[in-house]
């Protein structure tokens, strides 16, 4: 499989950038934080409102990345100090070559919306999935899809020594597959959407839940910035629930959508559309043993042994319960 070290490259290269660097903070009277385009979700009503400016009593810079593996390498550069829907498994590969991370909350559970599109043209669907031996396949390394694609190959039985794999994100990935450059390429959001237009999926996301590949993002940050900024991060967590609230009722969305869609780079219609695929679980659910009060940890372990066994990282963590800070979201649910 080719690139197969690629992604034991960046970890390697994250573990030492925070050794180095983690230490790094913006003045007390700002923070940046990092967050995807193409991926609406409430928190962006109160981002350009300024409700976090307001709330936290700092300014808060917000910058677009286009991989959670590209967030893992700012926040330990000390670049950026909280990073918002980071999928599960670039926090495990920062996490698990050394990176101290820290998962704050679950940001949005979306099954539907990350997956791997096979090419139109070649007509290959679950039943037929062995075809796709000797394909080139565009694959965002250390990322949700990441893992979401490995799952699927071993569902299928497709060896991976078979399959030539480029590291590719998924804005270059959906061009890729529209050209007609690779024969699958995997990802979500609007990419994702852009894929689906030259391909298929090979499996819904209800039938990936059913075989346990759970697809979920969390906000995270450093544990020293988190030691040092309890309040602050709690404050962030409590603005955050509160979109979060207002969308999930309803009261909001009337008001909340065209401001969300504007912010995402995206027209109302594919924002709703997008939307109606996510879940925003609230805090009760997220500190419940559903979510960060028991399964997370388990489903963290799970997600870095599949990377070990498939060679894309070289050890995993005994365990990640260390890894999950529930202090600032507890604080933040009486505020």
């Amino acid at each position: 499989m080719k690139l197969k070290n690629a992604l034991m490259g960046a970890a390697a290269g994250i573990a030492m950038l925070g050794g180095a660097h983690q230490a790094v903070a913006q003045s007390a009277d700002e923070i940046t934080v990092g967050y995807f385009l193409e991926w609406p979700m409430p928190f962006q009503f109160a981002k350009v409102n300024g409700t976090y400016d307001e709330e936290l009593g700092v300014t808060v810079n917000w910058v677009s990345f286009d991989s959670g593996t590209a967030m893992s390498a700012a926040m330990a550069s000390g670049d950026v100090q909280i990073s918002v829907s980071q999928g599960v498994p670039p926090f495990v590969v920062a996490t698990s070559a050394g990176q101290d991370l820290q998962i704050l909350d679950v940001a949005v559970s979306y099954a539907e919306n990350d997956n791997c599109v096979v090419a139109s043209g070649l007509e290959i669907d679950q039943d037929s999935a062995d075809e796709l031996a000797g394909k080139k396949v565009a694959v965002p390394l250390g990322t949700a899809a990441h893992y979401g694609f490995l799952r699927q190959m071993d569902h299928f039985g497709v060896d991976l020594a078979s399959l030539e794999i480029v590291d590719m994100a998924p804005p270059d990935g959906a061009a890729a597959i529209a050209q007609g450059a690779v024969d699958m390429a995997c990802g979500w959001g609007g990419s994702l959407r852009r894929m689906l237009e030259h391909g298929n999926v090979l499996l819904t996301g209800a039938e990936k839940e059913e075989l346990g590949i759970l697809v979920f993002d969390v906000t995270s940050a450093p544990a020293g910035f988190i030691a040092e900024n309890s309040e602050l991060i709690a404050k962030f967590l409590a603005v955050t629930a509160e979109a979060n609230a207002a969308w999930n009722d309803g009261s909001g969305v009337e008001e909340m959508l065209p401001v969300i869609a504007n912010d995402a780079g995206m027209d109302v219609d594919a924002t709703a559309e997008t939307m109606a695929t996510f879940v925003f679980p609230t805090v009760e659910d997220q500190l419940s043993g559903a979510w960060l009060g028991g399964a997370a940890p388990a489903f963290m372990k799970g997600v870095a042994d599949v990377f070990v066994e498939s060679g894309s990282i070289p050890s995993s963590l005994s365990s990640y319960e260390g890894n999950i800070n529930i202090g600032p979201l507890e604080a933040a649910a009486d505020m």
